[in-house]
């Protein structure tokens, strides 16, 4: 009964609480919509409009920012928004978050890497820019310093060191699924599938015994 109970759960929970959120974000733009339509006097036809008219804005917006003098204008509009020390701290963290979702076909600066500890293991962190800002590299000895990442686990948070660019093992391994990886404490299914499947764990005292035996039956056979 009650690893039934737990099955039940664990499968049903994620999914679950996926579409409640997402859910709730379709009722959240569907309420904006609403409003925006309610400030012109237009009906609603039906239950979606509002989300589909924040949908159509949107893209439209997509689309004027392609052309060099709306983007140039928007760009000195934030210049000026920038000046006010509050709205630069809000909106440049807003900013520089929705940049990590941003899709367009260029490689990105964040790279996945392994830090050496003195225990003698690993950590796993992420490279977030490709240089160091000049005050802090200024402050350090000579050296290719780079800011590392190192996310916490069931957390939206993390520590973020300057390592030394040479001190770091540069792993082949896709920001997202390094990430998740990160986020559930090596609990992703598809992350851990992924390495072992590369990657698969050996025995070693096992395997050099069996190479042992092989080369003394070898041996046998040769006399």
């Amino acid at each position: 009964m009650k690893n039934t109970l737990s099955r039940g759960l664990t499968n049903l929970l994620p999914m679950v609480l996926s579409l409640w959120l997402f859910w709730s974000l379709f009722i959240s733009l569907d309420g904006l919509g609403h409003f925006l339509l309610d400030i012109v006097e237009l009906d609603n036809a039906f239950v979606g409009t509002g989300f589909i008219l924040v949908a159509v804005l949107v893209f439209i917006s997509g689309l004027l920012f392609s052309f060099s003098p709306f983007a140039w204008l928007y760009s000195w509009l934030e210049q000026q928004l920038m000046k006010f020390p509050l709205f630069k701290s809000v909106y440049g963290s807003i900013r520089d978050i929705a940049g990590l979702m941003k899709s367009d076909g260029k490689p990105k600066n964040q790279k996945t890497v392994l830090i050496k500890q003195a225990n003698g293991g690993y950590v796993v962190g992420f490279i977030m820019n490709q240089t160091a800002p000049k005050p802090l590299t200024d402050a350090l000895p000579d050296g290719d310093w780079v800011p590392v990442l190192f996310q916490l686990s069931y957390q939206m948070a993390g520590v973020t060191s300057l390592v030394k660019r040479e001190d770091l093992i540069e792993v082949d391994w896709s920001f997202e699924d390094a990430m998740r990886f990160n986020l559930t404490a090596g609990i992703s299914a598809k992350s851990i599938t992924a390495t072992n499947a590369k990657k698969p764990i050996k025995d070693s005292a096992k395997d050099t015994l069996v190479d042992s035996e092989l080369e003394a039956k070898n041996s046998d056979n040769k006399y």
